[in-house]
């Protein structure tokens, strides 16, 4: 789907069904992201690493994924 037609769909859709399809869309990103986090930090990933990978600094995904350990996530 071309993002022009997406832009006008979105556009003339119910802001409930487009705010529920954004949460869905941010918990999946979530589970997606804590994952891959997980896959990386098995294969030996460093914190910084994974950090440039997101685009995001080292300390922040150590914040976010460090202290429950990533068996947890």
């Amino acid at each position: 789907m071309m993002e022009e037609d997406l832009t006008q769909r979105l556009r003339q859709a119910d802001p409930a069904t487009g705010l529920r399809a954004v949460g869905a869309l941010r918990r999946l990103a979530e589970r997606v992201e804590a994952t891959h986090v997980k896959a990386a930090r098995e294969a030996g990933w460093s914190w910084e690493q994974i950090g440039d990978a997101l685009g995001v600094s080292r300390q922040s995904v150590h914040v976010k994924y460090g202290k429950k350990g990533v068996t947890d996530v």
